[in-house]
């Protein structure tokens, strides 16, 4: 059963795809080592970065969407400062260059050897989510074809880059406003070193270190620019904009808006390398505090008799709901990744399509990430802090990915006005049928878009019923139950991945376990639903009476299966090894160091 759920959570290119990053993760020489000095886990992670550039061809890695995603899934699971850095160096830095257009003047070679290592500085301090309101400049003199970068105030001081001297020498991509002769054409990138071989802030150059936040320690810096000069080449050009040496700007995109975006999008990869990092890392916590229940022993129902504290359905329920979940989340995130590396690139609509599936799956799967892992930690009690047992730094990582690549509540309103503007959110047949038997998925599912058609209603009732001369005051109204939508839109596809895998297995212990898994989570959410589709008439109260007992047969059912379900994620011995409470000898392991 456990290898079929495998082939089916990794999908059919699993070894390729994901062959290279479990074997990092397999070297114990790979994990972050919690105990040892702040410097001294950061330098390791740069290392650890030098290590994995050997593994694979850097330039066809950064071109290649799925095996950047499966890189962050796997390496959060050992070393969160290795996976900012990577997908910083691979996808930000690296993936940007390679998206412009090529210079013979700006080679590729030391960072593709990774003898300088590149990093990204697009968000300021006064700027985080409004990136087209960014105020570093870069000022073009057609007298020497040269550019002037500088940071005119505190506001424009880039924000949480890894520019410290850790890691050797660097150089970035720099997001700043193009002006020619004072005029503004909006934000451009530029590539510019930072850093000498020391590791030391080039001249008009000044790097600030930031206070270490909690979880994987990484370098990050606040770095300003006092007109520093940059050559010709430096300006990434494109489709989106070249300009010429008389100052010309030429582009095929008429608004700054639609310049920047393009510029800037490796941003969409990189909101799936967040998704990847948040599978990953919430499989790992799960599968931890799985083992960890299965020998953990309470006392029993006589005094004489001693169980495994996974026997308690008040333990092991929300486990495996967070197994249906995790499960779900990534179904979802892995459609998410091929929707993405498959779309047509030249269809404005399509590209869209896929840009939205994408930020809905990075909001929907760090958001239920953090819940899980907080679930995990809480039930393996006080061995769930220690920060050897490892879920206490997920627990810290995982809020870097909400915000990374846009803050999930910023993706989840854009999403959510996107979603307002369709015609119809779903097509009339496609509705479920009130009383069908919830035992049948496609009741459930139908369900499950009946929230999000319902929630849309309500939200564009709203708007239409608010100032309309108000733009704010009408978005406002409309915008709690807009984000419902996008949450509920986020469920409903979830569902249907995890439902789509149901059908694929080849096992047929494989296929019953994802049954259950769907069962579970859908009617948990038409449970957390219920007011909304009884009020409706979508739900009928005899559906909603079963919902408690079906939910407990799906549990009673998968109690056994756990070990199985938590053995598909594949996860090395030396994951185990490293965390001591998930093997039997676990008190022997601690004793020893009292």
């Amino acid at each position: 059963m456990s290898s079929d759920l495998a082939r089916l959570l990794f999908g059919p290119d699993r070894h390729r795809v994901h062959g290279p990053w479990r074997a990092l993760a397999a070297d114990p020489s790979m994990h972050r080592r919690p105990t040892d000095p702040t410097s001294d886990q950061i330098d390791a992670s740069y290392r650890r970065l030098q290590r994995l550039n050997t593994l694979a061809d850097p330039a066809a890695l950064a071109a290649d969407p799925r095996a950047l995603a499966a890189l962050h899934e796997w390496t959060a699971v050992v070393d969160g400062g290795l996976t900012v850095l990577a997908g910083i160096h691979y996808n930000l830095f690296l993936g940007t260059l390679l998206d412009h257009d090529p210079s013979p003047k700006r080679p590729l070679d030391e960072f593709l050897r990774m003898e300088r290592t590149g990093t990204f500085l697009c968000t300021e301090l006064g700027h985080g989510n409004d990136a087209a309101a960014l105020e570093t400049v870069a000022d073009y003199d057609r007298t020497d074809r040269s550019f002037t970068l500088h940071s005119p105030g505190p506001s424009a001081h880039k924000f949480m880059p890894n520019t410290g001297p850790a890691g050797g020498p660097k150089s970035a991509v720099v997001a700043a406003r193009l002006r020619v002769e004072g005029r503004d054409h909006g934000v451009f990138l530029f590539l510019a070193p930072l850093t000498d071989e020391d590791g030391g802030p080039l001249p008009g150059i000044a790097v600030h270190p930031l206070p270490q936040r909690p979880g994987s320690p990484v370098d990050h810096c606040v770095t300003s620019f006092d007109r520093v000069r940059l050559p010709y080449e430096a300006l990434l050009t494109g489709a989106h904009g070249r300009l010429a040496d008389d100052g010309t700007l030429t582009s095929a995109l008429g608004s700054r808006r639609k310049r920047l975006l393009r510029a800037i999008g490796r941003v969409t990869t990189g909101k799936l390398c967040m998704s990847a990092s948040a599978v990953g890392g919430a499989r790992a916590a799960l599968t931890t505090a799985v083992r960890y229940a299965g020998h953990r022993e309470v006392t029993g129902s006589r005094p004489d008799r001693r169980v495994p504290v996974w026997e308690h359905r008040t333990h092991h329920g929300p486990l495996l709901e967070g197994l249906a979940t995790v499960y779900a989340m990534t179904a979802l995130h892995r459609a998410a990744v091929e929707h993405w590396a498959d779309h047509d690139r030249a269809d404005p609509a399509a590209a869209a399509a896929a840009e939205r599936r994408v930020a809905v799956a990075k909001g929907w799967t760090t958001w239920r990430a953090r819940d899980l892992i907080i679930e995990a930690r809480e039930r393996c009690g006080a061995q769930g802090l220690l920060p050897v047992n490892g879920i206490t730094a997920y627990a810290a990582d995982i809020e870097g990915t909400i915000t990374a690549e846009g803050d999930n509540l910023a993706l989840w309103a854009k999403a959510g006005a996107e979603l307002l503007l369709e015609s119809d959110p779903l097509d009339p047949a496609a509705r479920a049928v009130p009383g069908g038997r919830l035992d049948d998925p496609a009741v459930r599912q139908g369900l499950l878009r009946a929230v999000v058609r319902l929630r849309l209603v309500r939200a564009r009732t709203r708007l239409r019923e608010a100032p309309a001369r108000d733009g704010l005051r009408r978005w406002n109204a409309a915008a709690p139950d807009a984000l419902a939508a996008v949450t509920a839109r986020a469920e409903q596809e979830a569902g249907d991945a995890l439902l789509a895998w149901a059908g694929d297995a080849r096992d047929d212990d494989a296929r019953a376990a994802l049954e259950d898994l769907h069962r579970l989570f859908t009617l948990r959410r038409i449970e957390a639903y219920g007011a909304l589709l009884l009020g409706a008439g979508e739900l009928t109260a005899e559906q909603a009476a079963a919902l408690p007992d079906l939910q407990e047969r799906s549990i009673g059912r998968l109690a056994g299966q756990a070990p199985a379900l938590v053995e598909a994620f594949d996860l090395p011995e030396a994951f185990h090894e490293a965390r001591p409470i998930t093997g039997r000898s676990y008190q022997e392991a601690f004793a020893g160091q009292a």
